[in-house]
């Protein structure tokens, strides 16, 4: 018989209805039963592409005497992380400080008061390659909690005392230009010279981080800091992270050169890298950046995208109950497709071969090469070449979609749908192509019209017609984050409207008054352990870095002071992250390098949607200028009560289209006309 979690609405959820384990979603009901029975929880944290989540189900979870011990012992809560990112938050945290490291799926030991006393990640069944079974981590926990059970308790107080806020923080700093400077040494440490991307295996793209070293090569400008945020675009996207046949990558690589992925597609690691191949086109004119943006969106469009309007979560990394099955091929497969010379031509650019780059004599697809290079050391024109691999591509593409593919979780979560938001309009922006601005238009009135309360407050998950779970700060930023991108793409100043009283809120439930930093949970949020502030990046960038982002960003475009000195708050709080620990910390980075400018507010006075303003916007969006806000109104429209009236005031219109550069509370001369305006743009970039 189905458990009790075939009542909830979370797919990762649903996946573990038919567990013999009785399982209880995150609730009163379970809370409740552990209390007056005494029994501690067992904690299963995961979500539904998470491979080793779908091992641990079918070796532990599936097994009736695994199963019965649980049952005995513990009352057995399952939690869909992305569902419920407060509870992963926080104990992850204890998670990370009782074993020095995290992860899915995530099992966590806690006492009736919710205090974590032992915990882990991935357990086999039976002891294996010097692990512990998970029957025997079951048998010792219960023995430790009925025998010692004050020992369990006095550890769970220590670590409940070290979750508080008091204990995160790093404490106030000052930030410079300098201290900016002075990170790139820390970050060249982590650097990998021959590969690109930070670190050692598994390898995590870090596109905030990325971005950040764009910014710093023009700021400085400096050569180093734009090689290596180059150096990694080019080999991701060259590397098997990279699906070259239907855009989009994976979560990350599990070795040094992004050639073997773990197959699972996240929407927040696609809006993020969009953004990130972005500005390394604007950076550098390099067209593959832009046709790396473009695949990887129209993958968002093709196959994440909900009938309602918003986008989808996640794709899992196996079909068929094996990992990356769906994306793989053997040699034979492609000539078959292709034929022969074709074939051959296609395995040898993508780095297919008779005995296998991946399991079981399969390949990875991934480029051995820049096109250009490979087609000029063949003697051929690229373009004839870029033609017939595309053509290929389509071919296998094709093919490809007849397998049985991945499961899909189809939540829409406020967050990763601001990110993506935030994507779409960039892009729509940068490369000209409308649908990219439509989608992030749909997915925004969706979220603003079905996911939020009757009061206006943001909740965080919908899925088949229910929105549930209060929102947490993520959600607000993220969202304000891409309602200021929409604004830029259509100034529809309704965006803004929109984006002003989302930030209010964000001020007035989520402000720490001790310290002006943000908590991750609302005040009035469902009271847990811990009230948490999160300064370092995740999977997902910092709430706190991307409050000071979007705040700084709202609060120059509405002249809000109230957002600008809320912004500062935060950046003298993670000051000393950024000193210490840049590394973790990029989104971060990103607003500290926004806040310490020059950041200039550009005010056009024209028609956006007629020429010549039309083709001095397109002109504009060509240019690579972060630090940056662009507001434009007709000159017919008085305003009258809206957020941008205090940009537009004293702002007049001189001829199609009148120009002002502010700065630092001061505006230059107005530029009129299309050539003049031109010219300006060439002058700041």
């Amino acid at each position: 018989m189905p458990n009790r979690l075939a009542n909830e609405t979370s797919p990762y959820l649903k996946q573990h209805q038919n567990n013999p384990v009785d399982w209880y979603p995150w609730g009163s009901e379970a809370l409740e039963r552990a209390r007056a029975e005494d029994k501690p929880i067992f904690l299963s944290i995961g979500y539904s592409a998470c491979h080793w989540c779908h091992v641990m189900e079918r070796e532990s979870f599936e097994d009736p005497e695994i199963a019965e011990l649980l049952n005995r012992w513990f009352v057995c809560i399952k939690v869909d992380r992305e569902e419920r990112p407060d509870l992963d938050q926080l104990y992850m945290n204890a998670v990370q400080m009782l074993t020095q490291h995290g992860g899915w799926p995530m099992s966590v030991f806690l006492t009736p008061e919710l205090r974590p006393f032992f915990g882990g990640t991935y357990w086999p069944p039976h002891p294996r390659m010097g692990m512990p079974g998970f029957s025997q981590i079951v048998r010792a926990v219960a023995e430790s909690w009925s025998q010692r059970r004050a020992a369990a308790e006095e550890l769970a107080a220590r670590l409940t005392a070290a979750l508080q806020p008091d204990a995160e923080g790093a404490g106030q700093g000052s930030l410079s230009r300098e201290t900016l400077h002075g990170t790139v040494a820390k970050l060249r440490q982590a650097y990998d010279f021959e590969h690109g991307g930070f670190g050692n295996r598994p390898k995590f793209p870090q596109p905030m981080l990325i971005r950040f070293l764009l910014r710093l090569g023009q700021r400085v400008p400096s050569e180093e800091a734009r090689t290596m945020a180059c150096r990694s675009l080019d080999k991701m996207a060259q590397g098997g992270i990279y699906d070259h046949l239907g855009g989009g990558f994976a979560r990350y690589s599990v070795d040094d050169d992004w050639q073997v992925p773990h197959f699972e597609k996240m929407l927040y690691d696609n809006a993020l890298l969009a953004n990130a191949y972005l500005d390394g086109y604007l950076a550098t004119r390099d067209p593959a950046y832009a046709q790396v943006v473009r695949d990887t969106l129209d993958y968002v469009l093709r196959d994440m995208t909900d009938p309602a309007g918003g986008f989808h979560s996640t794709e899992d990394a196996d079909s068929e109950g094996v990992e990356g099955k769906y994306y793989v091929w053997t040699a034979a497969e492609i000539r078959q497709i292709l034929g022969d010379e074709p074939g051959r031509r296609f395995c040898e650019l993508y780095g297919v071969t008779e005995g296998g780059n991946f399991e079981h004599g399969t390949n990875i697809l991934h480029r051995t090469g820049p096109l250009t290079r490979v087609a000029a050391e063949r003697g051929e024109d690229p373009a004839v070449w870029e033609a017939e691999m595309a053509a290929a591509r389509q071919q296998l593409l094709a093919a490809r979609q007849q397998r049985v593919r991945p499961g899909k979780d189809d939540k829409i979560l406020v967050s990763w749908n601001g990110l993506m938001i935030d994507a779409m309009a960039r892009a729509a922006a940068v490369l000209d192509v409308p649908q990219y601005g439509q989608a992030a238009a749909r997915a925004a009135r969706f979220v603003l019209d079905e996911v939020r309360r009757e009061d206006g407050r943001l909740l965080h998950c919908w899925r088949q017609g229910q929105a549930r779970f209060d929102a947490c700060l993520d959600d607000y930023a993220y969202l304000i984050q891409g309602l200021v991108g929409l604004y830029e793409l259509d100034f529809d100043e309704s965006w803004l409207r929109a984006a002003v009283a989302l930030a209010d809120l964000l001020l007035q439930h989520f402000t720490d008054s001790d310290t002006g930093s943000f908590f991750f949970t609302a005040d009035d949020h469902e009271p847990l352990i811990a009230r948490t502030r999160e300064w370092t990046d995740s999977s997902v960038p910092s709430g706190n870095g991307m409050a000071a982002t979007c705040l700084w960003r709202l609060g120059k475009l509405c002249g809000r002071g109230d957002y600008l000195t809320a912004a500062s708050n935060v950046l003298e709080q993670g000051a000393a992250w950024i000193e210490q620990a840049p590394l973790a910390v990029g989104q971060l980075l990103l607003a500290a390098d926004l806040a310490l400018g020059p950041m200039r507010e550009i005010i056009l006075l024209g028609e956006p949607g007629r020429d010549p303003t039309a083709g001095v916007l397109r002109a504009l969006r060509q240019r690579f200028l972060p630090n940056a806000v662009v507001a434009c109104r007709s000159p017919a429209d008085s305003g009258g009560g809206s957020p941008l009236d205090t940009a537009f005031a004293g702002k007049t219109w001189i001829g199609e289209p009148t120009v002002y550069v502010c700065e630092n509370f001061a505006c230059q001369a107005p530029v009129t006309g299309r050539d003049a305006a031109l010219r300006l743009w060439d002058e700041l970039s």
